[in-house]
């Protein structure tokens, strides 16, 4: 690497620190933006680069491993789907929520091979060149899509892994379905035992809000079989407020902030649930008014990638997201748009 480009990326060390303080504050303050997810990709991006200074004379050599790590990765990633889908056939059921990984690993893998074949001039080769732009034209929409997924996976982990405060007035806990006997099913009861967790980490013991009615197939509410398991667990009945009357996320956190504004008071408040589900639940929880920290609880591994896929097709299929996305993917694809049109 040429001394002059090396001194200029080690000069940016100020600038790279701030950015990422910038970051760090934009999580903890807004943490519902998605555009925070746009940022931190490209931070990590420029970071990288930075981090290229300090190899010296091999920083082109550092740059190029990234960039074989990173497109290795990519290649992986339909491969992964597709064996992800397949285990959450076998081990839930057969339906469209649970296919979902499946589905977009087809789909990347499609796009992928579109890359392969315009990089590689195989269109020529394959005696389709005619369709060279239209192969360029799936390979740009996959990547750019597939990036939207990737800077959202990358920013849901990220906000987990925050640190946030130790003490609480209130926490929150997302019902999610119970087993035939109403007990919580594994996933409910890591959100209970995370609150548990929480609950005995303050100080001055919060009150806990379990949330979520009771479905057509459920012999309780999920909010009186998460309270049965906390009592079970220690936790004392007054310190309790059962909410069983919801049946989504948004009347979770409505009618949980209602119990919150009636007891007045210092309402520092903790929002509980899986791990894949928080930033879609800070959200929301952003349009009702209640200001909160959001919490993951562990989720089983195999679970987690359809369910993270499910979140974001929930964010994505908003009116304003969709709008963006659209705006952003002209401005992507516009060049070979353009190109199509008058070839």
């Amino acid at each position: 690497m040429e001394e002059g480009i090396r001194e200029v990326i080690q000069a940016l060390g100020p600038a790279v620190l701030i950015i990422w303080i910038r970051t760090i504050l934009s999580a903890v303050l807004w943490p519902q933006k998605y555009f925070n997810s746009i940022l931190l990709m490209v931070r990590l991006m420029v970071t990288v680069i930075f981090a290229s200074g300090f190899f010296g004379d091999n920083g082109g050599y550092f740059l190029l491993g990234c960039f074989l790590l990173v497109s290795l990765a990519l290649f992986m990633v339909p491969i992964l789907l597709i064996i992800n889908g397949i285990q959450m056939i076998r081990r839930e059921s057969l339906c469209l929520s649970n296919v979902l990984s499946l589905l977009l690993g087809i789909v990347v893998g499609i796009g992928e091979i579109a890359t392969v074949v315009y990089v590689l001039g195989l269109a020529d080769f394959m005696d389709i060149g005619e369709l060279n732009y239209l192969v360029l034209l799936l390979a740009f929409t996959v990547f750019y899509f597939s990036a939207l997924v990737l800077s959202f996976v990358i920013y849901s982990i990220f906000i987990t892994i925050m640190p946030h405060r130790r003490n609480f007035n209130y926490i929150i806990i997302h019902g999610c379905g119970l087993k035939g006997d109403g007990t919580p099913t594994k996933l409910l009861s890591d959100r209970v035992d995370k609150a548990i967790e929480i609950y005995e980490k303050c100080k001055e013991k919060p009150y806990v809000i379990p949330s979520g009615g009771q479905g057509a197939d459920e012999v309780i509410s999920e909010a009186q079989s998460m309270k049965n398991y906390l009592m079970q667990h220690g936790i004392p009945e007054e310190r309790i407020l059962p909410e069983d009357k919801s049946t989504t996320t948004r009347e979770n956190l409505i009618n949980s902030k209602k119990i919150i504004d009636d007891y007045g008071g210092k309402k520092k408040t903790a929002l509980v649930s899986s791990n894949y589900h928080i930033y879609r639940c800070l959200r929301i929880a952003k349009e009702t008014g209640l200001h909160c920290t959001g919490i993951g609880a562990h989720t089983a591994f195999y679970y987690w990638p359809s369910a993270l896929i499910r979140e974001f097709m929930a964010v994505f299929l908003t009116k304003r997201f969709i709008v963006w996305a659209l705006i952003g993917y002209l401005f992507f694809v516009g060049p070979i748009l353009y190109i199509l049109i008058n070839a």
